[in-house]
């Protein structure tokens, strides 16, 4: 063998190293980018079970508590919940080191969105507020305080603008009970001011104008039930209990014929069936 066979041996040799090492490298890759993203569909999960638990806390019958003290004991029990959501986060930081955090960040997203938006909702629910960005990093630190992962602010924007169609839920949900209709007013003017802060932002985060897209049609869902409750409700003068259980009646039909938020056509034919549900209710009295 020559001395040039033996330098083309080595040089296939370094080669076949350099390509193993790149293969090993993509392994790694390709297995750290699938956990991650069954752990963010396990956060996802886990997230939309706690809003659902809100959202059922919130409209169940509890006699003997204002909705003060509901929206605390359901933020209290969503707190619990939302621990086992922070124990799959724990696992994540070990795979989301140094520059991980940057690289991943797409595959994590989804799953910290909706942990933000059913953290924001039970923040709401308590203290009738947006939460901030520095409350929400505290609940993503170990107990000695070192953050999992760096919390994006595009992630924490995205995390809000979804809470904006949790509330248009809740105000829906709400308008026919007790006291729900001034719920929703405030409701309403809640999520405009969101919508009127987020706008601003869109330049820097361009994921932001669809999200504000979703939370226009929210926005006009609770105007739309606001506006035909406040119109209906001045048009005839009948008992507060009986002026519930049409309200009641109205939106429940309304909401299964989805007529809230849509066309003129639509809220005109919610108009005519109040009217006679109110006609029915005068014959019965």
């Amino acid at each position: 063998m020559t001395s040039q066979d033996g330098r083309l041996l080595e040089s296939r040799d370094a080669v076949r190293s350099a390509f193993e090492q790149f293969r090993e490298e993509l392994d790694d890759h390709n297995d750290r980018r699938e956990r991650l993203i069954k752990t963010s569909r396990d956060v996802t999960n886990l997230s939309k079970k706690v809003i659902f638990l809100l959202h059922r806390l919130m409209t169940e019958d509890q006699d003997g508590y204002d909705d003060q003290l509901r929206g605390r004991r359901a933020a209290a029990q969503a707190r619990d919940k939302l621990k086992d959501i922070r124990s799959l986060f724990a696992t994540m930081s070990q795979e989301l080191t140094g520059e991980r955090s940057a690289r991943y960040q797409r595959n994590v997203s989804p799953g910290l969105q909706e942990y933000i938006e059913a953290l924001s909702f039970a923040h709401y629910l308590e203290h009738k507020t947006l939460i901030s960005y520095e409350e929400v990093q505290t609940t993503l630190r170990d107990d000695a305080g070192n953050p999992y992962f760096p919390l994006s602010l595009e992630d924490y924007l995205l995390g809000l603008s979804d809470l904006t169609g949790e509330l248009m839920r809740f105000a829906i949900a709400a308008i026919a009970r007790k006291g729900g209709r001034q719920k929703a007013v405030h409701i309403c003017t809640f999520v405009r001011e969101c919508k009127a802060d987020f706008e601003a932002l869109i330049p820097y985060f361009k994921e932001l104008r669809k999200k504000q897209y979703v939370t226009s049609q929210s926005l006009s869902k609770i105007e739309d039930a606001a506006y035909a409750i406040a119109v209906r409700t001045s048009e005839y003068d009948v008992p507060p209990a009986m002026l519930d259980d049409l309200v009641a009646q109205t939106v429940s039909y309304a909401a299964d014929m989805s007529k809230f938020g849509d066309d003129s056509i639509r809220r005109g034919r919610a108009s005519r069936d109040w009217e006679y549900g109110v006609e029915e209710n005068e014959r019965n009295v």
